[in-house]
């Protein structure tokens, strides 16, 4: 743990916190790499010098083009709001700095393409942050997939449920389309289902100043023959941060659910059993939490940089965050034609 890699990072909100936290606590992990918290940047000045100090960066700037230049940044952290995802991205990777970026990747899948591409074309490690992908309970669900447990796969229906749409004031950027774009959880769908092949979807905003759906219900099919269900809603009263799926296979099935973080519920054909799952930071028993997920994202991210690899299949790269965008793309001119529409990728 002697060589460093310099951070530079967008963005000192939410996702701020999370990443922050996230590259001081990997050291546990003992990376191959260490994070040295160069520099984080924002548009306010008080703020982002108060994140500067609370968050541990050596330094606070005003403009991300300071970062995505300086020789002491090796990787280049996007956590700012979405519509800053695409061009500081892609110049940090022009610049030959590794790059994570949040999702969702860009604003629409043209925009998001075009940000794997710069990465590619540079030969830099690329990382969208799917964390969801690193409870320790999904890696699991996705292991019993590979070693096909399920047998073939034939259904996966999943939601995403939240109520704070409701009271939350109108004029924040997640509800800006310019700001925000638009879009719902479907990375995990491939991540254990496979690529989408065709949505039918609607979608409905129901709040005055809302820009960007309120809520979308989608069917699915997948290019391996499987159907599914996805379902999303900001405006779910009495559910917080409700994310849950199913898998169905000819041999057995699988379900989650997020508030039930370190459970994943198996069949092989009869009752539904529990298994508990915790992954391998702590000892047996002792489980993680969501703030983790990042941390174990962080630690695969510095792997890939260290071997000079990518942090495939487990990690989420820009490759994925495009395709995503290509699925939510299609939801919005599903619900617009009212028709099924196809996917072609890029």
């Amino acid at each position: 743990m002697n060589v460093t890699l310099g951070v530079g990072m967008l963005g000192y909100a939410f996702m701020g916190k999370a990443h922050s936290r996230a590259f001081h606590d990997v050291l546990l992990l003992s990376p191959p790499l260490v994070p040295e918290l160069v520099s984080i940047s924002g548009r306010n000045r008080e703020r982002v010098e108060e994140a500067r100090a609370r968050y541990g960066w050596a330094e606070a700037v005003l403009d991300w083009r300071e970062q995505v230049v300086d020789p002491r940044v090796a990787l280049f952290d996007n956590g700012g709001p979405n519509n800053l995802h695409a061009e500081p991205t892609i110049e940090a990777a022009r610049n030959g700095k590794h790059v994570f970026c949040e999702k969702p990747l860009g604003l629409d899948a043209a925009e998001a393409h075009g940000m794997w591409r710069a990465a590619e074309d540079a030969g830099v490690v690329h990382m969208c942050g799917f964390n969801y992908r690193f409870v320790p309970a999904i890696r699991r669900a996705r292991e019993l997939v590979d070693s096909g447990a399920l047998g073939e796969i034939v259904h996966f229906r999943a939601r995403y449920l939240q109520s704070w749409g409701w009271e939350a004031p109108t004029d924040i950027w997640r509800f800006d389309r310019a700001q925000a774009g638009t879009g719902a959880l479907v990375d995990l769908a491939r991540y254990l289902c496979g690529e989408v092949a065709a949505v039918s979807a609607t979608v409905r905003t129901y709040v005055e100043g809302h820009e960007v759906d309120d809520a979308f219900v989608a069917t699915v099919e997948f290019e391996n023959g499987a159907i599914g269900t996805l379902e999303s809603s900001r405006l779910a009263l009495g559910r917080v941060n409700q994310n849950t799926f199913e898998l169905n296979g000819s041999q057995g099935s699988i379900a989650f659910d997020l508030e039930r973080f370190d459970e994943l519920r198996v069949s092989d054909g009869g009752a539904y059993r529990s298994e508990r799952v915790t992954g391998d930071w702590w000892p047996p028993g002792h489980g993680l939490g969501w703030g983790d997920t990042f941390t174990l994202e962080v630690q695969l991210l510095l792997e890939a940089i260290a071997r000079e690899g990518s942090v495939a299949p487990h990690g989420a790269t820009f490759e994925d965050g495009y395709r995503v965008a290509e699925v939510c793309d299609a939801v919005l001119r599903s619900a617009e034609s009212q028709k099924k529409e196809m996917i072609e990728y890029r």
